[in-house]
Parts: structure tokens; C-alpha cells; sequence
């Protein structure tokens, strides 16, 4: 009876180990390739070749820096605490991928469809930040700390932002299903939620770019003050996951636009025959490709430029826009009751 439970057990282990595959290394080719994506967009833009010599128009590329990262040498340094120097980046990627398992694809291809989704999104997102700061505090340097104080300010700064941008999309759609939301913008209203919620998709965007450290909000990283921020003592593959982890995130949080704003996997509603997941991957591609854009162009803003526009523009216009759309959709269930 014991070894038939073990046998049981093994093979439900064995299950989840390769679905976890069938997930993790897609989702590793995606993030590997959309760094080759974005050095070839900012290679046109700042006029240059970009990547062209590692295989066929450069399309090798991600996998020799990949193994060049992971062949070089690990050190650790002296003053470092061991154990958390190594936890911290491990951290970072684990929140990172467990992000994916949250996200619908289409209506029946999903690994979890979960009541709480988009709350779990966010605590998934808060949870990074304790990587970052981890990284940072076990390096014992100065400029890794500074870096990781950084990052936790500016993180936990527009997290507010972000979560008050989500809130009208809950309250219209009533549920924090990602699956709902969609077939909220598709199937009940036919309107996507970026035409009445416009305002707080250019806040969205924006605060999204923070959360993930990119230009022109990458102060954790600012080279020419911190010498690469939080991650400055780390090297070969706990660097690498660091970086998995960045580029990971920048693709969940376009994912996540687009099914807010955009509609998912639905056209819109003239066009609903049409809808497929093939369409939630490219308004997934569009967004990042807005991402690299704004790298391209934008330079960095100074730290308290950027505290200034999170506390003193952002909070204000996103309490007033979600305080006009309550009372719109209050008065609008009363005379839709009363009717």
C-alpha cells in the first residue's frame, strides 16, 4: 500500500516538473529573444548595426551572452553574508515566474484561473521588492545599499499608483478574475477599458515603467552615481537572474496592460468572430515595443523628479479620476435598478 502511495506521489511530482517545464523554458526563450528585440530597436533608432555577428542577423546572440554570463566566475565577496547573497537573486526570479502561472492566455489555454488573481498580481509584485533589498543590504556596499534603498522607495512609491489605476477596471468589471475582466471588455460591454479609462492608462503605463526600472525610471541603476546599483557585487549567473528577472517582469506587466486595458485576447467588438490568443501576444509585443521606445528617447529623471511625480501628480489625479468614476457607476446601478 506505501509503495503504491510513493508511486502515486512520484508520478504527481513528475507532473507538475513538466508542466513547470513546458512553462519556464518558453517563457525563458521569450525573455532571452526580447533582449535581441530591444537591442535591435534601439540600434535603429540611434542609427547603428545593433547585434548582427553571433548566427543569422544577430538571432544567436541571447544564447552566447547566456552562456557567457553562466561560464564566468562567481565570486562572493569577503564582508558578504553568503547565504542571503545567494537567496536574493533566486527570490527575485522565483516572483518573478510565479507571475506567469497568474496569467490567461485565452479562455481555455491558462495554467490557474484564480478568483483573486489581480490581487495576487499585486502581492506578487510588492514581494520583489524583498529581493532587491536583500541584494543590496548582504553585499555589504555602500553603493548597493544606496541602490536597494532606492529601488524600495521607488517601488513601494508607485505601487499606490498602480494599484489605484486598477481599481475603476474592478469596479466596472466586479471581479478581480483576470478572466472576467477580459470577457468584460468582449463579451458584456464590447468596449475596451482604455477608451473610458484613458487617463489611467497613460498613469498605468508610466507607473509600470517604475516598477520595472526602466528608463527613464531606472534610479536603482544609475551607473554614473550608484555603479550599477543593488546588483554592482554580483556576477555570472546570480546576475543573469537578476536580469531573467527584470525582462520577465517587463513582459508580465505588458501582458497585464493589455488584458486591463486592451481588451486580451478580444478584437473589439465588430470584430469579436476574430478574437484568438494570437492577438493578446501582440498587444502584449506592442506594448514592450513602447517600453524600448521610450528607453530610445527619453533620458533619465533625477530622483526627486521622479518622487514628485508619483506623490504630487499622480496620487491626486488618480484619487480624483476614481472618485468621478464611483460616483458614475453608483448613479448609473441606481437608475439602471430604478428603470
Amino acid at each position: 500500500m506505501v509503495n503504491g502511495l510513493n508511486f502515486i506521489f512520484f508520478f504527481w511530482i513528475l507532473e507538475i516538473f513538466i508542466q513547470a517545464l513546458f512553462i519556464i523554458v518558453p517563457i525563458l526563450l521569450t525573455v532571452a529573444f526580447f533582449t535581441l528585440f530591444e537591442r535591435k530597436l534601439m540600434s535603429s533608432v540611434q542609427r547603428r548595426r545593433g547585434p548582427n555577428v553571433v548566427g543569422f542577423w544577430g538571432f544567436l546572440q541571447p544564447i552566447a551572452d547566456g552562456l557567457k554570463l553562466i561560464i564566468k566566475e562567481f565570486i562572493t565577496p569577503r564582508r558578504a553574508m553568503p547565504t542571503v547573497f545567494v537567496f536574493s537573486p533566486l527570490w527575485t526570479f522565483a516572483v518573478s515566474l510565479t507571475s506567469w502561472s497568474i496569467l490567461p492566455f485565452s479562455y481555455l489555454n491558462n495554467f490557474s484561473d484564480l478568483t483573486f488573481g489581480l490581487l495576487l498580481l499585486l502581492v506578487l509584485s510588492g514581494l520583489g521588492v524583498y529581493g532587491i533589498i536583500l541584494a543590496g543590504w548582504s553585499s555589504s556596499s555602500h553603493y548597493a545599499l544606496l541602490g536597494a534603498l532606492r529601488s524600495a522607495a521607488q517601488l513601494i512609491s508607485y505601487e499606490i499608483s498602480f494599484s489605484l489605476t486598477i481599481l475603476p477596471v474592478i469596479l466596472w468589471s466586479n471581479s478581480l478574475n483576470l478572466i472576467d475582466i477580459i470577457n468584460s471588455q468582449g463579451l458584456y460591454y464590447g468596449i475596451w477599458y482604455c477608451f473610458p479609462f484613458f487617463p489611467f492608462v497613460i498613469i498605468f503605463f508610466i507607473s509600470i515603467l517604475a516598477e520595472t526600472n526602466r528608463t527613464p525610471f531606472d534610479l536603482p541603476e544609475a551607473e554614473a552615481e550608484l555603479v550599477a546599483g543593488f546588483n554592482v557585487e554580483y556576477s555570472s549567473t546570480p546576475f543573469a537572474l537578476f536580469f531573467l528577472a527584470e525582462y520577465s517582469s517587463i513582459l508580465v506587466m505588458s501582458c497585464l496592460f493589455s488584458i486591463l486595458f486592451f481588451g486580451g485576447w478580444y478584437l473589439p467588438a465588430f470584430l469579436s468572430l476574430f478574437s484568438s490568443s494570437f492577438w493578446l501576444i501582440v498587444k502584449t509585443l506592442i506594448v514592450c515595443y513602447f517600453f524600448v521606445l521610450v528607453r530610445a528617447a527619453l533620458p533619465r529623471y533625477r530622483y526627486d523628479q521622479l518622487m514628485h511625480i508619483c506623490w504630487q501628480i499622480f496620487l491626486p489625479i488618480s484619487f480624483g479620476f476614481f472618485h468621478f468614476f464611483f460616483c458614475y457607476k453608483v448613479v448609473a446601478d441606481i437608475f439602471f435598478l430604478v428603470g
